[in-house]
């Protein structure tokens, strides 16, 4: 990983209770210290539990983490990471169906599609192959976005807890 510090936040949106301290193991063992997460019942599914908290560690924190939880089939999460001076922004989420979905964010959080992709796009749907509003809505996460706003929605007034990665 890098040496540039940014910042972001891990939201667990549902994880089953077992699960929790393997989340925490796995939150420390991408950060390197130990990690203690303030979990809440997460009222849009019965028997599991969310947390949230932000974070500041190296650019790829995000990557790290979303590896680290990644496949678990009773987890759905996200993952953001600020843009900084030499690097893009990072959005990723989670779900048991979909797996894992990565953005690029710009400075505002909006995702930026590369070029390569977009033609790719539009040359699956001039096949016949799809469509370019079913493209698109896969470029920009919509398929995760419609699975997880439930959980988000639910999470609503949950306390937010920072972490700090020893660089």
């Amino acid at each position: 990983m890098s040496t540039t510090t940014t910042r972001g936040v891990l939201y667990v949106h549902s994880a089953a209770s077992a699960l929790c301290p393997h989340v925490e193991w796995a939150v420390a063992g991408a950060f390197g210290v130990p990690a203690s997460l303030q979990w809440s019942p997460q009222p849009a599914e019965q028997a599991t539990y969310r947390c949230e908290f932000s974070w500041q560690g190296a650019t790829g924190t995000a990557a790290a983490l979303t590896s680290a939880l990644r496949g678990w089939t009773q987890l759905r999460f996200e993952v953001t990471e600020e843009p900084t001076m030499t690097s893009e922004g990072a959005r990723y989420s989670y779900t048991p169906d979909l797996g894992v979905f990565h953005a690029v964010t710009g400075l505002h959080g909006d995702i930026m599609i590369p070029e390569d992709r977009l033609k790719a796009a539009v040359v699956k749907a001039a096949l016949g192959q799809t469509t370019v509003e079913i493209e698109l809505d896969k470029l920009l996460g919509l398929p995760w976005d419609n699975e997880l706003e439930t959980f988000r929605y639910a999470g609503e007034g949950a306390p937010v807890r920072w972490l700090h990665q020893v660089v």
